[in-house]
């Protein structure tokens, strides 16, 4: 075991200061302080709600600017890989047949 993972075991109370077993067991109250800390359903999607308020989201242009370019950098790639394959064993095939 190496320093990182004992200090983390250490931090996570699963080993003791002297690098011993802990023997700090898991209580009824840490379990309720665990469950009461989850937030119920209704509450979870109130959150997922108001996160998405907070997204800044693209124009129509924006988007619309966006994909052509992404769709233009897919072509330009597509044709480069292409053509260096091609290039490449038409390279190959003329090496091999002399």
């Amino acid at each position: 075991m190496n320093r990182e993972q004992k200090r983390l075991m250490q931090r996570q109370g699963q080993v003791g200061a002297d690098g011993a077993a802990s023997s700090r067991r898991t209580t009824t109250q840490d379990v309720q302080r665990r469950r009461s800390d989850r937030a119920t359903p209704r509450e979870f999607f109130r959150q997922i709600r108001e996160e998405m308020r907070q997204v800044s989201w693209p124009t129509r242009p924006e988007v619309v600017n966006y994909t052509t370019i992404v769709l233009f950098v897919l072509i330009l790639m597509t044709s480069l890989v292409f053509g260096l394959g091609y290039g490449f064993s038409k390279f190959v095939t003329f090496l091999f047949v002399k």
